[in-house]
């Protein structure tokens, strides 16, 4: 029998109060402190309770791509203002803080990469970069990254995590879910696979276009995936929605979801699904 018991130190509600935000994190799932230290060895993931953290594009990047196998495209592409759009404050000014405060021109990175050595043309959205939002520059590379699968045949994996389209660019924002879904349905013609990653959130216009496209489509473990909003969807339909409703899980059940999955395994599921969707195939690299 060991001579200690190791015990779970918990913080004081006023000790939490006085944490440094830079070297410790708080989960909302189960409320535990975590050191950010230890939140990066899992991924982003709670150790204690499993909770998914949102995570930036580019770790999604270097979890995916096996090491200095990414190779990005398009990386200096940037929204315009067409519209010359102003609410509280200007769409100009919103894109240049956004370019501040992320290091990147756009809310997307796109590229090629391989995922366990199989060659891939690879997306993934960034939610802090207005909000994930899709706008002319984000749907044109979302598109030129199929095109790109199409001319050299690879698998295309997209990872979103979006609040929909970007209303700053109206109908030039509308008309990319047409687009991105007609260069998805030329990689079906052409029997190139394509898989559809759904983080937390992947909500409007996104979901109503690519993301919801896939021949398979994964989903991280508690992510909010749907169109509209649930209020509004439950003031339109006039129920009350059953609990957990917009949830990976929830879609998981009711078929519009194929799986749900731990990120710390999602590597090797999207390898396996690569392998097994397009066995004995070679790319034209």
């Amino acid at each position: 029998m060991a001579w200690f018991q190791k015990k779970k130190t918990r913080l004081s509600s006023e000790g939490r109060r006085d944490l440094p935000t830079d070297v410790f994190s708080k989960c909302d799932g189960c409320g535990e402190i975590l050191y950010r230290e230890r939140l990066a060895r899992h991924l982003g993931v709670c150790p204690d309770c499993g909770n998914h953290f949102r995570i930036p594009a580019v770790q999604y990047v270097e979890l995916l791509a096996d090491p200095e196998s990414f190779e990005e495209e398009d990386r200096e592409m940037a929204s315009g203002d067409p519209l010359g759009f102003t609410d509280l404050k200007a769409y100009s000014d919103r894109l240049e803080a956004a370019r501040n405060r992320t290091g990147r021109s756009e809310a997307v990175i796109t590229g090629r990469a391989r995922i366990e050595g199989i060659p891939v043309a690879l997306a993934v959205m960034d939610f802090s970069f207005i909000g994930g939002s899709m706008g002319s520059v984000v749907g044109e590379k979302i598109a030129r990254a199929g095109r790109d699968a199409l001319e050299r045949e690879l698998p295309l994996v997209v990872v979103s995590a979006s609040g929909g389209a970007r209303m700053m660019e109206g109908i030039f924002s509308l008309m990319q879910m047409a687009k991105t879904s007609a260069v998805l349905a030329r990689l079906h013609d052409r029997k190139l696979p394509y898989i559809s990653v759904l983080t937390d959130p992947t909500t409007g216009g996104v979901t109503a276009s690519y993301a919801m496209l896939g021949d398979v489509n994964l989903a991280e473990p508690g992510a909010l995936i749907g169109f509209a909003g649930p209020r509004v969807i439950g003031e339109t339909i006039k129920q009350e929605l059953p609990p957990g409703f917009q949830s990976a899980e929830f879609l998981e059940e009711h078929g519009m979801v194929d799986r749900v999955v731990d990120r710390r395994e999602l590597k090797s599921a999207v390898a396996q699904l690569l392998r097994h969707t397009h066995a004995g195939w070679r790319p034209r690299v």
